[in-house]
């Protein structure tokens, strides 16, 4: 198990010199992995990568829960390839933007319309404008029990991490938890009259309590708010017709990303005609400056869209998530029961989307159990920040994944009979994304 990652330690110096945070996402950030353990990675080929060392790894969480097809999709790669050929930007609409919203609407016929763009933020964000500007109310009530929303202002000054945010920002946006009504009607209540939307993700790790959602969009209907469904990560994982197809509940808008494009940028503001409409051109509302981004339509991206909503109806890909992450998460559960960790390593959320959780001698969350798990991890050629599957993962990469966390397995239980895990870790634990100081 041993391995080399001195070019990935250069690389990751060289990275902090010229990017802020050595990365373009704080969860893709080195402090996410162990000590001079951070891979940086040099290519991909389905459910595997290999990083400037040359290491292979099994990979989870690909591109965070963006590639779920696996990296260099024939399909989607061809689509793109095409579009590539013929121009990626125009002064008008190009005709693939029609073919995309159509298959779009096609594939969640809850929505009525959609519009593009390039990453989730920006859709969620459009999504929270418009629904100040149908209901004329400035406060946003979004799920304190969810993880994240956006970079923007109004979801950032929530978190640990709101330096650079105005007080009078952060005021505008409350909370609301997860699963509870009563406490959910009593703040549209507190703040009668001035709750725009109440904004969440479906679901997370478990399926919603029988009729919550159903009931969740009546209640803020009744307070006279919209209801938002944040898709980025259901969508295209949970089925492809995101969690309000699963569950059958519609909300007013809804937004997409990740699983979408397989990698490539392109996110989704989708919803009801009536609200969508006040960012068009035929509607006698005040108008609405919803998504205006130079490259929301570039075509090989909306291609890729297309062709990944394709491969989904086609194969199946949502049962065969399903199938691949059910045997890990059996085999996961199977091993560390052996080891005698059942209780510390745990497994959870859909099939689709399965995190792993690292658990102390007191069965507390803990930073140090997690360094030891993804370290042990990574010299066996597995990386990851969760469990979550690609359909590109074979049998054998499911049986060698279960074989590597068992060898994990057998340290994390030496770790806790000494009740010191810190000889394991190689230097300093891994960190959270959001806390103030570094």
């Amino acid at each position: 198990m041993t391995k080399s990652f001195s070019r990935s330690v250069d690389a990751n110096k060289r990275l902090h010199d010229l990017i802020p945070g050595g990365a373009h996402t704080y969860a893709k950030g080195e402090d996410q992995y162990p000590f001079e353990m951070a891979p940086v990675i040099d290519r991909g080929a389905g459910a595997h990568v290999w990083d400037v060392d040359g290491n292979e790894y099994i990979e989870y969480g690909s591109g965070l829960r963006a590639v779920s097809l696996g990296h260099a999709h024939p399909k989607v790669v061809e689509a793109v390839r095409r579009e590539l050929d013929r121009g990626s930007n125009f002064v008008r609409p190009s005709i693939v933007e029609l073919e995309a919203a159509e298959r779009f609407l096609a594939t969640v016929p809850t929505a009525e319309m959609v519009k593009f763009a390039k990453n989730g933020s920006d859709a969620t964000t459009a999504a929270v404008k418009l629904a100040r500007a149908v209901t004329g109310r400035p406060l946003v009530a979004l799920c304190a029990d969810h993880a994240f929303f956006s970079i923007d202002d109004w979801f950032i000054s929530r978190t640990a991490m709101a330096a650079g945010i105005p007080d009078q920002i952060s005021e505008l946006t409350v909370g609301f938890p997860y699963g509870d009504l009563a406490a959910t009607e009593q703040l549209l209540v507190e703040h009668e009259g001035q709750i725009a939307c109440l904004i969440l993700e479906a679901a997370t790790q478990h399926d919603p309590p029988a009729g919550y959602l159903e009931a969740l969009r009546d209640l803020a209907h009744r307070y006279g708010a919209l209801l938002i469904f944040d898709e980025m990560i259901t969508g295209f994982r949970f089925s492809a017709s995101g969690a309000q197809g699963l569950y059958g509940v519609t909300p007013d808008l809804s937004t997409f990303g990740k699983a979408l494009g397989n990698g490539f940028a392109v996110s989704a503001l989708a919803g009801k005609r009536e609200y969508m409409e006040r960012g068009g051109l035929r509607d006698s509302h005040e108008r609405v400056f919803l998504l205006s981004t130079t490259h929301g339509a570039e075509t090989h991206a909306l291609a890729a869209a297309v062709a990944v909503m394709d491969v989904y109806a086609e194969e199946d890909i949502a049962a065969r998530l399903d199938d691949r992450g059910e045997r890990l998460a059996e085999g996961v559960r199977e091993v560390a029961a052996a080891a005698g960790v059942q209780d510390h390593v745990l497994v959870r959320g859909r099939p689709s989307n399965l995190v792993f959780a690292t658990l102390d001698e007191n069965l507390s969350p803990s930073q140090p159990y997690r360094t030891l798990f993804m370290r042990q991890l990574l010299l066996g050629g597995v990386i990851g920040p969760s469990f979550v599957v690609s359909a590109a993962l074979s049998d054998e990469d499911i049986a060698r994944t279960v074989e590597v966390v068992a060898g994990a397995c057998r340290v994390y239980r030496e770790a806790l009979d000494a009740g010191d895990p810190s000889p394991w870790l190689g230097g300093r634990p891994v960190k959270p994304v959001f806390r103030r100081y570094v």
